[in-house]
Order: structure tokens, then C-alpha cells, then sequence
């Protein structure tokens, strides 16, 4: 799975202003409300449920808050870099600036699975967050997510 499989050009905010980790989420459900169709109170409804399950904030100034829905027919990621980080009750404490959404339909299994792996490889490399953190154009930060991915992959 490509991560470009996963976000389209569209699909990247480049500043995004929240104050909150549940503004974040509320503004990020908005986005993927409109590009996947859903509701937005539903898309947000489980991003909420699952972060109660415990925190999506993986550390290094990443999170990475997804959810399952039984009306997707297909997996989405919206990329956000924040405009200031966040408290976002991360496993190491530090706030949070570079978040990837993902949605899944209930159905996706291990396709699920093999998406959050796949971005979580992509963030957990140092220089690919220094360079997504360098850049506040939405067009640089889709090149550098897909790009990056599909060097490794080579």
C-alpha cells in the first residue's frame, strides 16, 4: 500500500490553526467530511471513541488518530500540519504538529492495519518530519509524504 493510495493533493492542510486536540480533531473531521461524503458529528463521533481508547499521539510531535466506519467503501488520510503544536496527551508528553488521519471501513482488516503501519514508518523518520515540518505550502507537503514513500519502496 502507497501512502498515495491513502492521500490525494487535496487531502493535506498545510496550516492548520487549532488551539486544542479536540478543535484539531473537530477541524479534521470537517475536511474528511467532505472528502469522503461522511457526516461530519459521525466522523468526529469516532475519532473521540477512539482516542478514548488511548491516545493516537505517538510521539515525537506525531499523531496519528483513526477510526473504523461500516459507510466507507474505501480508506482515506488527511494530512494536517499545524500551524502551533498541540497538547494532544502524546506517550511522550511533547505537543503535537504533524498529524495523519486515517479512515477505514469496517470491513478493511489487515488493510487498516497495513496503512497505519505504513504511515507510521513514514513518521517515524526523522528527516522526512524535519523536511514536512520546513514547509508550510500544501503542494510540497503532498510531494514530500508521497515521494518519501515511494523511495523506500524502490
Amino acid at each position: 500500500m502507497d501512502i498515495s493510495d491513502l492521500i490525494k493533493p487535496d487531502h493535506v492542510i498545510a496550516r492548520l490553526r487549532a488551539t486544542s486536540k479536540k478543535q484539531a480533531l473537530q477541524d479534521l473531521a470537517k475536511r474528511a467530511a467532505e472528502i469522503t461524503g461522511q457526516p461530519e458529528r459521525a466522523l468526529f463521533s469516532t475519532l473521540m471513541k477512539r482516542e478514548r481508547l488511548g491516545t493516537t499521539g505517538v510521539g515525537n510531535g506525531i499523531a496519528i488518530p483513526h477510526g473504523k466506519l461500516s459507510t466507507l467503501d474505501q480508506l482515506y488520510g488527511l494530512f494536517a500540519r499545524l500551524d502551533q503544536p498541540i497538547d494532544f496527551d502524546a506517550i511522550d508528553d511533547r505537543p503535537v504538529d504533524l498529524i495523519f488521519l486515517l479512515l477505514a471501513p469496517e470491513s478493511s482488516g489487515a488493510d487498516h492495519l497495513k496503512a497505519l503501519a505504513r504511515v507510521s514508518r513514514l513518521l517515524r523518520d526523522k528527516p522526512t518530519c524535519e523536511k514536512l515540518r520546513g514547509t508550510d505550502d500544501a503542494e510540497a507537503l503532498y510531494a514530500l509524504l508521497v515521494d518519501t514513500a515511494a523511495s523506500w519502496a524502490a
